[in-house]
């Protein structure tokens, strides 16, 4: 039976996976980590669910579904992947693909990546205890929320930009705060930047009912000045989704891997879906993904 290794248990790895377990091919879902799914509170902009579902709910519900299929599933981070075959000797059985864990080594005939895009933070005082209490890392997904409102945007780079642009028409007002760091990129001259570090971000009045600190009120910044906000959107960048593509040869636009209508990279074998090929960084595109990538590995085992 043909093997396939999907890295990455998110909506694109799990999509991704429910193809291939039920055409037949023996699945491995190696996967460390909810992603960025698991910052976020709720999600009311997928189809199919009435009311807000958790990122983390969703998850665990897909990787249930794909183990009910027949798929296993191993929680370890993947370390590399290498090509077990000469492209001298096309003859040979031996598995294409040899992917490594901190834990184990597996022998896969493809191997789709479907490991996402890789939210960065600083260590910013009071950043982590407000994740869904006014710190978000998506505008897109979120910026409905904060409509009319003070909002910032934490990161100097175009990622940080494309956050601006989403957030520029719907908010009331946007600042860059970029933390001591100087901007790469031009922003719009109705953005307000801020470029100190930032020394905290400040809770208001906690709900007495709820616990734990209130939503975020603002940010401190090393001049012991503050900016009031009512949301703030981390846009450092993405990282590391590239890193095991490029280590096999795949070909790279920045921080995306390349591949063609079927989600095929230039590697016969490895394919891509998600967040790490780029464009829209929504759930709805990675299960399309994941679909494509899916029925794109099993026609290519089966020639």
């Amino acid at each position: 039976m043909k093997r396939v290794i999907v890295i990455g248990n998110g909506p694109a790895g799990i999509s991704a996976a429910l193809y291939t377990v039920r055409a037949g091919l023996q699945t491995t879902i190696i996967g460390n980590g909810l992603g960025a799914l698991g910052k976020a509170d709720k999600i009311e902009n997928y189809y199919g669910f009435e009311y807000p579902v958790s990122g983390t709910r969703l998850v665990e519900t897909g990787i249930a579904q794909a183990k009910r299929l027949g798929t296993k599933v191993m929680k370890e981070e993947v370390v590399s992947i290498s090509s077990q075959t000469d492209e001298s000797d096309q003859s040979s059985d031996k598995p294409a693909f040899l992917v490594k864990t901190e834990k184990a080594a597996y022998e896969a005939d493809a191997v789709i990546l479907a490991t996402g895009s890789s939210r960065t933070a600083p260590p910013i005082p009071g950043l982590r205890e407000l994740e869904g209490k006014g710190v978000s890392y998506c505008a897109i997904c979120d910026a409905f929320f904060y409509r009319g409102k003070d909002v910032a945007v934490l990161g100097s780079g175009e990622y940080a930009l494309n956050e601006v642009q989403e957030l520029l028409p719907i908010a009331g007002s946007v600042t860059l705060l970029t933390n001591g760091t100087t901007p790469s990129v031009p922003f719009p001259k109705e953005v307000a930047v801020k470029t100190q570090a930032i020394s905290s971000l400040d809770p208001g009045p906690a709900n007495p009912l709820l616990g734990g600190p209130g939503a975020l009120s603002s940010a401190t910044l090393s001049d012991a000045s503050k900016v009031a906000l009512n949301g703030l959107f981390v846009a450092y960048g993405t990282a590391g989704s590239t890193a095991l593509a490029r280590k096999i040869g795949a070909f790279t636009e920045g921080n995306k891997i390349t591949v063609d209508a079927g989600m095929a990279t230039n590697v016969p074998g490895l394919y891509a879906a998600g967040d790490c090929t780029g464009g829209l960084l929504q759930i709805a595109k990675a299960v399309s993904d994941g679909a494509v990538a899916g029925t794109s590995v099993v026609r290519y085992l089966r020639r």
